[in-house]
């Protein structure tokens, strides 16, 4: 993960540099722009700091060994759900909250009911049914 953490630490510390230098240059007359470089390099940092967190939970993976094997990846790489309908509910959501912006906002309310409902069913797939563990 140290890899991974640094693809976003590296830029979020170029955002930070060039935020003042953009804040010069405009004569501090452009405070959007200002805030959007600032608030950008800490998105960066969040995102670099989650994959710190990660690389200390679960230590170096085969993919950071320089000496690893590839039969060291061999497995299960993750848990997904077989068969599952609630992409597609979560997708109708999604497609009602863009008719929403082209058509009317009272659009809206269906689509984040139905992209709600879409999200909880997928989240909780795992705890009822046939595949619960």
């Amino acid at each position: 993960m140290r890899l991974e953490a640094n693809v976003f630490w590296i830029p979020s510390i170029f955002f930070f540099i060039v935020a003042p230098v953009y804040a010069f240059l405009t004569e501090w007359n452009e405070w959007v722009g200002i805030t959007a470089l600032l608030l950008t390099g800490g998105m960066f940092i969040m995102i670099g700091l989650y994959f710190k967190m990660l690389e200390k939970r679960h230590g170096q993976r085969p993919e950071d060994n320089e000496e690893a094997h590839i039969s060291e990846l061999a497995g299960a790489q993750g848990v997904y759900a077989p068969w599952s309908w609630w992409p597609l509910v979560i997708g109708l959501g999604s497609a009602l909250a863009f008719v929403a912006m082209a058509v009317g906002w009272w659009i809206m309310v269906p689509a984040v009911i139905v992209g709600t409902v879409g999200l909880v069913g997928w989240v909780f797939e795992f705890s009822t049914g046939r595949h619960a563990h």
